[in-house]
């Protein structure tokens, strides 16, 4: 199981070949750390915009929603004592800040 992040200048086209017209970024390397961190915010009950995300699924985040996430990845990090899970965060943290910065954008989370 895995997340992949695809940052998108709009909302994406829910056809993955349609939806490259907007891709902007995109970040796989970490799919399998980011879900096991995710995964245990989830399984402890902690509440927040991290935890709405789906490993399973497809979950989109407005550059608002990446604002308000991007607040819960210090905590996220001190909970997190793999570095595979660490060095998710830090690209999630990366994808998350540009999602904020670029007006109109999207940050998908493609579960598995």
């Amino acid at each position: 199981m895995g997340i992949d992040l695809e940052l998108h200048s709009s909302r994406p086209a829910r056809n993955w070949r349609k939806s490259r017209a907007t891709l902007l970024r995109t970040s796989r390397g970490h799919g399998d750390g980011l879900a096991d961190a995710l995964n245990s915010l989830q399984l402890l009950g902690v509440p927040g915009r991290l935890t709405a995300v789906d490993p399973y699924g497809d979950t989109l985040m407005n550059e608002q929603e990446a604002a308000a996430a991007l607040q819960e990845t210090d905590g996220l990090r001190q909970k997190c004592g793999d570095e595979h899970q660490i060095a998710a965060l830090n690209d999630l943290e990366v994808m998350l800040e540009e999602c904020v910065a670029t007006p109109g954008s999207y940050l998908w989370f493609a579960g598995d």
